[in-house]
């Protein structure tokens, strides 16, 4: 996705967002759900202002970092080379933030559903996404898998990146299958991905020390 495109989608959408909070803001009770536990019912709550406005405003700001790291970051010729991997990322997590809110607010309107069947899903299939783009990203200082070794070695950064492609696909798929799982399968996806998340930092560190032995 072009850096053209990606911007107008994704400021299209933020703008959306906050027209949606503008218009719904008198309809919300106060205070409104915020938190939902394993088994997707909620849990807890908050004031009716940030639960209007809170999302689109972490959406806003998700989106400024997102057009700001490719030109702040010193590694910036990298990130060049996958900016079309990195402006579909941008606007993936973005879709993602706002398909949360959008659960938000139709739960705080009174209807009744299933918040973890709802997210589960979602979030599997953005894990996946994720990995795949993940494996197209070369060295720099803000997305992928970022550790001192990553950092050192082109390499490394390369070999680890695509074992980390694969953990994030496998960590997304467990938590797709989750949603037909009962409440016992809450673990089994965390496990999943606490896996996708420090398996790659411990191989980082073995692939660095293959390069430079003491």
């Amino acid at each position: 996705m072009s850096t053209k495109a990606a911007t107008i989608t994704a400021v299209t959408l933020v703008v959306i967002s906050f027209l949606v909070a503008v218009v719904l803001y008198p309809s919300m009770p106060d205070p409104m759900p915020s938190h939902w536990n394993a088994a997707g019912e909620i849990n807890g709550y908050m004031s009716k202002f940030w639960g209007v406005f809170l999302m689109p405003l972490v959406s806003l700001g998700m989106l400024l970092l997102f057009l700001a790291i490719p030109r702040i970051d010193p590694l910036k010729a990298n990130i060049a080379q996958f900016i079309e991997a990195y402006n579909l990322m941008m606007v993936l997590l973005i879709v993602y933030m706002l398909y949360v809110y959008a659960l938000t607010l139709i739960a705080a309107l009174g209807y009744q559903f299933n918040m973890t069947d709802m997210l589960l899903p979602a979030m599997g299939l953005l894990f996946i996404v994720i990995g795949f783009l993940i494996g197209k990203a070369k060295r720099n200082f803000f997305v992928g898998i970022r550790t001192p070794w990553t950092l050192m070695s082109d390499t490394v950064w390369a070999k680890t990146h695509q074992l980390g492609k694969w953990m994030f696909v496998g960590a997304g798929t467990v938590t797709i299958i989750c949603t037909f799982l009962n409440e016992s399968a809450f673990g089994v996806m965390m496990i999943a991905l606490l896996a996708a998340a420090f398996v790659p930092i411990v191989y980082s560190y073995i692939l660095w020390k293959r390069e430079n032995p003491d």
